[in-house]
């Protein structure tokens, strides 16, 4: 059994309240679960206004699988209109 985890601060600059926050952040979450079958929370700054830290996981049988489905979640946040990926790290296990 092989996990990958990812841990991504994003930046958005267009939230101007919690709310407009979590609208995004709910969006970049559900669009990870259902393109990508992963795991995935906020896990950091869910009181800031403008800052998310989020975490997603996924199991495989093989490493490499694991590693690619992780990194295209990756690609996946650094395009995303109303955030900025600042801050990544991948591990795995």
């Amino acid at each position: 059994m092989h996990v990958a985890v990812l841990y991504a601060r994003l930046h958005i600059p267009g939230a101007r309240s919690l709310k407009d926050k979590r609208r995004v952040v709910k969006s970049v979450l559900e669009r990870a679960r259902q393109r990508y079958g992963v795991a995935a929370a906020e896990v950091d700054d869910q009181e800031a206004r403008q800052v998310a830290g989020l975490g997603f996981a996924f199991v495989s049988g093989r490493m490499g699988h694991a590693r690619e489905v992780v990194e295209k979640v990756l690609g996946t946040l650094r395009e995303h209109p109303e955030a900025l990926l600042t801050e990544h790290q991948l591990d795995l296990l």
